[in-house]
C-alpha cells in the first residue's frame, strides 16, 4: 500500500514562518492593451515581507526654475568720495538801487525782472524840468558872484595901491580887503550850488550800480519817492551761490576749490566750485557754512534749497546694479546666485553713479548677482541663469 502524500491544511507548526503561495503557471497570452497595462501595474508593485502589497516610490522630481534672470559679478569701481549736504541757494551779492531825489516823479521806468542790465544803464527816469531851472539859478548866481568878486579885487588892489601914499586910511583899506575875500568866498559858494545842482540833475537818470540781473522792482510810473526809498534790486553779476550746511565732521574735510554738483528741485543739476568756508559753526544749528560758486548756465534760482555733493577725492568702491538691490522690510537686499540657486543677502548702500549703486557692506567683488528680475525672487528660489549682454555665458556658468 502506498503511503499519500501529507496533505497542507494551511496551518504552521509552532515558530515556523508560513512560505509563500506559489505562482499558477500561466500560458503565453497575446498582447492586448489590457493585458499590457496589467502587466505595468503588476511591476509597479511589490510584495512586502508581511505580505502586503505597496506602491513603489516614484524617482526625485528636479526643481523647476521659476524664472529667468540675467547675471553679472559685484565689481570695484573708482568713484570720487562724497560729502553730503543741503542748503539755498543765494545771491553771491545783491545791490540796491534806490532813488537819490525827492519830490519828483518817475516819468519813465526802462527796466524789469529777469532783465540783463550792464553798469552804467538807464534803469529809470525822473522829471528834471525843476532841476534844470535850479540848476540855471546856480549858473547865474555863480556869473553874479564872479562879477563881484572882480570888483571888490580891483578896489582892494586901488587901496592898496594909496597906502604908501597916505591917501587913504587904514580903515578904508580894511574894507576893501575885506569885501574881495567875502567876493571870492560867495564865488566858491555859488560854484558848489552849481555843482549840486548839476549832481540832481544826474540824479534824476538812474543807472544801473554794477553787471547784473534785476530781481525785483518797485519803481512805478508817476510816483513820487522820498530820498533812498527803493527802486530795484539786483544780482551783482548774475552770479548764483550755494550754501551748503555741513556738520562739526564734515567742514575740517572741505577745501576751497573743490567742485560740487548739486540736484536742483526739477532734476537737473547745476556745478560750482566752493569760493570760501564760515570761520565758525552757527550756535544755534551747530551747522557751519562753504560757500559755492555756481557755473552760470543752470536753471538754479535764487532762494531754492537744494542738495548736493562735494567731490572731495577718489576711493575704490564695490558695486553692483542699482536693479539688483531689493529692499523688504526697510532692509536692502542683493540676490546672490551659487548654480541656479538664490539666496538674498543682506547689504548696506552708499551712493549711486548712474545705472549703479555702491555696497558699504554685506558683499565682496566678484560675488555673481542676478541683475534683473532680483525684485521678484525669494531666498532658496531656482532660476534660470542668462549672462549680461556682452558677458560670456561661460564666465556666468563659473561664477
Amino acid at each position: 500500500m502506498s503511503t499519500a502524500e501529507p496533505r497542507d491544511t494551511g496551518r504552521h507548526s509552532t515558530g515556523a514562518r508560513a512560505a509563500a503561495p506559489a505562482l499558477p503557471a500561466t500560458r503565453a497570452l497575446p498582447a492586448t492593451p489590457g493585458l499590457l497595462a496589467a502587466l505595468v501595474l503588476h511591476a509597479a508593485l511589490a510584495l512586502t515581507p508581511g505580505g502586503i502589497v505597496r506602491a513603489a516610490a516614484p524617482p526625485a522630481a528636479q526643481p523647476r526654475p521659476s524664472m529667468t534672470v540675467t547675471s553679472t559679478a559685484a565689481a570695484t569701481r573708482d568713484w570720487p568720495a562724497v560729502i553730503e549736504a543741503s542748503g539755498a541757494i543765494l545771491p553771491w551779492q545783491e545791490a540796491t538801487v534806490a532813488a537819490r531825489v525827492a519830490g519828483l516823479p518817475l516819468v519813465e521806468v526802462r527796466a524789469d525782472v529777469g532783465d540783463v542790465v550792464r553798469r552804467g544803464q538807464l534803469l529809470a527816469r525822473y522829471d528834471d524840468a525843476t532841476v534844470r531851472a535850479e540848476l540855471a539859478r546856480a549858473e547865474a548866481a555863480l556869473a553874479q558872484a564872479q562879477a563881484s568878486a572882480q570888483a571888490a579885487e580891483a578896489n582892494r588892489d586901488r587901496a592898496l595901491g594909496l597906502q604908501s601914499t597916505g591917501a587913504i586910511s587904514a580903515q578904508d583899506l580894511l574894507q576893501s580887503t575885506t569885501q574881495a575875500a567875502g567876493a571870492v568866498a560867495q564865488v566858491a559858494q555859488a560854484r558848489a550850488s552849481l555843482t549840486s545842482a548839476r549832481l540832481t540833475l544826474e540824479h534824476t537818470r538812474v543807472l544801473a550800480p554794477d553787471d547784473g540781473v534785476i530781481a525785483s522792482r518797485s519803481a512805478t510810473l508817476g510816483a513820487v519817492a522820498g530820498t533812498g526809498t527803493e527802486l530795484f534790486r539786483m544780482i551783482r553779476q548774475g552770479r548764483l551761490q550755494w550754501r551748503a550746511e555741513l556738520g562739526a565732521a564734515q567742514l575740517p574735510r572741505v577745501t576751497p576749490g573743490m567742485l560740487a554738483t548739486l540736484t536742483l528741485p526739477d532734476g537737473s543739476s547745476a556745478t560750482g566750485k566752493v569760493q570760501r568756508l564760515a570761520p565758525a559753526l552757527d550756535g544755534t544749528t551747530r551747522l557751519g557754512i562753504a560757500y559755492v560758486d555756481l557755473d552760470p548756465g543752470s536753471r538754479a534760482r535764487a532762494a531754492m534749497y537744494a542738495s548736493g555733493r562735494l567731490e572731495a577725492g577718489r576711493r575704490q568702491v564695490v558695486t553692483v546694479p542699482a536693479e539688483s538691490v531689493v529692499i523688504r522690510d526697510g532692509r536692502s537686499y542683493v540676490a546672490t546666485l551659487v548654480g541656479a540657486r538664490v539666496t538674498l543677502v543682506q547689504v548696506e548702500t552708499g551712493m549711486r553713479r548712474e545705472e549703479r549703486i555702491e555696497l558699504t557692506r554685506g558683499l565682496a567683488a566678484g560675488v555673481n548677482v542676478v541683475a534683473r528680475g532680483a525684485g521678484f525672487l525669494h531666498d532658496s528660489d531656482v532660476v534660470r541663469v542668462e549672462p549680461e549682454p556682452g558677458r560670456p555665458r561661460a564666465l556666468a556658468e563659473r561664477n
